[in-house]
């Protein structure tokens, strides 16, 4: 638990620090250098409730999923407009003043301010959002993850406090700020409407993009510690069925005592195991004589990943040839309270939790610490060292974006859809960007989109590579040029390679044809 905290916090304080925080660093030096705990405070609340509960609560009501962010947006302009003009202040304030006795001007109210910045700072939440993911998986909020979110929250919050802080005493200690209150009173009214425009046409995105993100590596380093709280490794448990080993027969750890064994958490239609995989399979291939074994626990997100018979094909197909646990009740994954795919846990040959891993990169200090317990376990000599390029994405990119009216309920195309529910729509003017938007006739499902008569689907990103997993039998065509033939159980498939940059897709997809979710690299 302890370890748990200081990941978010750690975390937090590393978001807060990267260039994901540009678009709301000009509220945070004016209005917050004069109400620094209130806009703070206010920022941290709502970003950590939206975080937590604002993709369950929509979803639930089937509510468009950029509502709170809008919302936020909306409310930060109102804000502006109440400093720069007082009578329109005034009568912001009227409301708030009914219901609680008295003004509550958005001259002095600081933590009105931080609540609607906190629900445009909500995209900066990575860490804390693969955690959501999950929750959708599992349909559950443990209270790990309260406190996660609780501390990642703080973490964010230390940073930006400390940067209003001082700028507030600097603002205190300065007879200009004093005279000229009634100007930076409207310069704050002014940062708060260029935030909510630079939000709302994305336009720190080029930004963004070109400023170097310094905290990249401590990032991945802050995620890989996270779990490594382990000591004594679980058992696999619950295990329906084994894949590659004698007869079907099951594995166990007590059964693997005096071998080192690499504990992969997957599934096998997500774009970062794949990426993960090949270097799990040359570590197999390379120091299996030496004592090492890899056990990839299957673990799916979607209906189809339940199939047993889909996971071999396609684990058949990725030439994945060690053992294969398939964890369709999450029983394994609850025993090693696990969060993420891909994640990795070293188990050395005495049944300790050596290191754990989450998400892609840190291979070459994963193998490194493989061949150390190898070492220790008795191995006499060891074949050198793997030298696969690592190609986990060093760049911003759009985040995975799901299709079904369970994940996003087509929030995208300015439209509620339930599941089940068949209508034909019509492509907007514009695509905002990271977002896709439908035309012709789709039919909704809580995990994916089927096609109709004319469907088409549009795709705004910033990749050089476009992922999505599709099921059902027809073709999906790419900018009209490029056809990609759809069979058999569903999977992931590259619609577009070596792009550079920001770039739109547009898609004809046969009817029956079924779209899940979008990943990028």
């Amino acid at each position: 638990m302890p370890t748990l905290l200081l990941a978010g916090l750690l975390a937090g304080i590393v978001t807060s620090v990267s260039p994901c925080v540009l678009p709301v660093l000009p509220v945070v030096l004016t209005a917050a250098a004069r109400r620094p705990w209130g806009v703070v405070g206010g920022l941290v609340t709502s970003f950590s409730l939206a975080t937590l509960f604002g993709t369950l609560v929509l979803g639930s009501l089937n509510l468009p999923g950029g509502l709170l962010r809008n919302a936020g947006i909306v409310a930060l302009a109102l804000l502006g407009v109440g400093l720069i003009f007082p009578r329109a202040g005034e009568l912001l304030e009227r409301p708030f003043a009914r219901l609680r006795g008295h003004a509550a001007s958005p001259r002095r109210n600081g933590f009105v301010t931080g609540l609607a910045l906190g629900l445009v700072y909500v995209p900066c939440a990575g860490p804390v959002l693969a955690t959501i993911a999950v929750l959708g998986a599992t349909h559950q909020i443990g209270f790990d993850t309260l406190l996660l979110t609780a501390a990642f929250g703080v973490g964010t919050g230390i940073p930006l406090l400390a940067l209003a802080a001082s700028g507030g005493a600097l603002a205190r200690r300065t007879r200009f700020f004093r005279d000229h209150a009634r100007r930076l009173r409207a310069a704050t009214g002014a940062a708060l409407i260029l935030v909510a425009a630079v939000t709302a046409f994305d336009l720190a995105a080029p930004l963004q993009r070109v400023v170097p993100d310094y905290t990249a590596a401590t990032q991945r380093a802050v995620g890989s510690q996270q779990l490594d709280q382990l000591t004594h490794a679980p058992d696999f448990a619950g295990i329906s069925q084994w894949l590659n080993t004698p007869g079907g027969e099951p594995l166990s750890l007590k059964e693997l005592r005096g071998k080192v064994v690499v504990v992969s958490f997957w599934t096998y239609s997500c774009i970062n195991c794949q990426r993960a995989l090949p270097h799990l399979k040359q570590w197999y291939d390379t120091y299996r004589g030496a004592g090492l074994e890899v056990v990839g626990v299957h673990t799916p997100e979607f209906a189809f990943e339940h199939d047993p018979g889909n996971v071999a094909e396609q684990a058949k197909a990725l030439g994945v040839n060690y053992p294969i646990a398939i964890d369709n009740d999450y029983a394994t994954w609850s025993a090693y309270d696990n969060h993420y795919w891909p994640a990795a846990y070293l188990v050395d040959a005495t049944g300790q939790v050596r290191r754990s891993s989450f998400g892609e990169g840190g291979y070459a200090d994963f193998e490194q610490q493989i061949r150390t317990a190898l070492t220790e376990s008795g191995a006499r000599s060891l074949p050198s060292p793997t030298d696969l390029p690592d190609t986990t994405p060093g760049t911003a990119l759009t985040p995975e974006t799901y299709l079904g009216s369970e994940h996003a309920p087509l929030a995208t195309s300015g439209d509620k859809i339930s599941a089940g529910e068949t209508r034909a729509y019509t492509f907007p003017g514009r695509l905002d960007p990271d977002t896709f938007a439908l035309g012709g006739t789709w039919t909704s499902n809580g995990e994916h989109l089927t096609a109709g008569p004319d469907a088409g689907l549009r795709l705004d990103f910033r990749a050089s590579s476009v992922h999505l997993v599709l099921g059902g039998t027809g073709t999906v065509t790419v900018d009209g040029t490029k056809t990609i033939a759809v069979s058999g159980a569903p999977t992931l498939y590259t619609l577009l390679d070596g792009h550079t940059g920001h770039g739109q897709l547009s898609l004809s997809v046969s009817p029956g044809v079924q779209a899940y979710a979008f990943t990028f690299s």
